[in-house]
């Protein structure tokens, strides 16, 4: 495994995120993993070298935090480990984003999500006790507030920096302007300022082109993307009809994956994908990920690994070259899509 300098801090992490959204409770959602499935594939990915785990307080509800902080208390010394967690969603089983959002009352509960410096103060806090840690290594926004001032938010982050609860701060999805404003509000009254951002970005999905990611490459802050294989879409076994009939329970399930993809056009970019994989002797997964390890000021992919194999791949992937011919090849089919993911 490969590491390299987390944009422009001195911070190592692997060339692979391992995503522990995956494993928490079933109940929350229905493809995650219990505890017992998810700890061999934890060591694995430890074994094989990743230092870098992202996990959120909203998923299945804090128990993903939970298995993080065992699990690396388990596996690895935690001064060689970089925890990331997230904050801005309630941590409720009966909250899971997406579409289900508004119907939520987790959602409309006072002071139980967003950015405000009550929330932020709270969910660290609840946070650290869910890790068992005593700092967090890089804590996010998991989205951008509309409803608290952005001094409010950046100066709250600061403090929880500078009382040593934690050690760098990132963002998540949201518009270039936004994120160009938190940056410029940190500068101007010399609070913290985000070190990464953590997008939506993919073969399937590549509008962040156009703003966010030349924002980054500018100011050093590293991209750290979210779902590199479009949630499995990449892997070249999702079809049409997987509501009804899909190869896996995720295909079925998945509702946020149904909103975000399955254009007749994203089709059309996994049968290239699948080209090039042949071509090559591999398959579609590896090369997905490899395209995006070629990208400049790409730090390290999210991954979700439910099977070792899955795991594998994605390591693999790291020390997989592609050629300017692949890379237009794999680029080629692409056509522009409405903005997804930043809510």
């Amino acid at each position: 495994m490969d590491y390299i300098n987390l944009g422009n801090t001195g911070l190592k992490v692997s060339r692979l995120c391992l995503g522990m959204m995956t494993y928490g409770a079933s109940r929350w959602r229905a493809w995650v993993l219990d505890e017992v499935a998810a700890r061999p594939i934890v060591r694995a990915a430890v074994e094989a070298g990743i230092n870098f785990f992202d996990t959120a307080d909203m998923y299945s509800a804090g128990i993903s935090e939970e298995l993080t902080g065992k699990f690396v208390r388990e596996f690895m010394h935690r001064d060689e480990v970089v925890i990331a967690t997230k904050v801005f969603f309630p941590v409720d089983l009966a909250f899971q984003g997406g579409l289900q959002a508004k119907k939520s009352s987790a959602y409309v509960r006072p002071n139980c999500s967003g950015l405000s410096r009550k929330h932020i103060f709270a969910a660290v806090d609840a946070s650290l006790r869910r890790l068992n840690t005593d700092y967090i290594d890089l804590y996010q926004i998991h989205r951008w507030d509309p409803h608290t001032p952005i001094e409010e938010t950046m100066e709250a982050l600061h403090d929880i920096v500078k009382a040593g609860k934690v050690r760098y701060i990132g963002a998540s999805s949201m518009w270039a302007w936004q994120f160009a404003k938190a940056q410029s509000v940190a500068t101007e009254n010399h609070w913290t300022r985000f070190v990464s951002m953590q997008n939506h970005y993919n073969l399937i999905y590549r509008e962040e082109e156009r703003e966010m990611i030349p924002l980054c490459r500018d100011q050093g802050v590293a991209l750290i993307p979210w779902s590199p294989l479009a949630r499995g879409f990449l892997a070249g076994n999702r079809g049409r009809n997987d509501v009804k009939d899909g190869a896996t329970v995720r295909a079925m399930s998945d509702e946020l994956a149904h909103k975000l993809y399955y254009r007749d056009d994203d089709f059309a970019v996994v049968e290239q994908l699948k080209m090039v994989a042949e071509q090559r002797g591999e398959n579609s997964a590896k090369i997905a990920y490899a395209w995006l390890l070629h990208q400049q000021g790409l730090a390290a992919p999210i991954i979700g690994a439910s099977k070792i194999s899955q795991l594998e791949e994605a390591v693999a992937a790291t020390q997989l070259s592609l050629s300017a011919v692949e890379l237009r090849q794999l680029e080629q089919p692409y056509q522009p899509h409405p903005v997804l993911g930043h809510i």
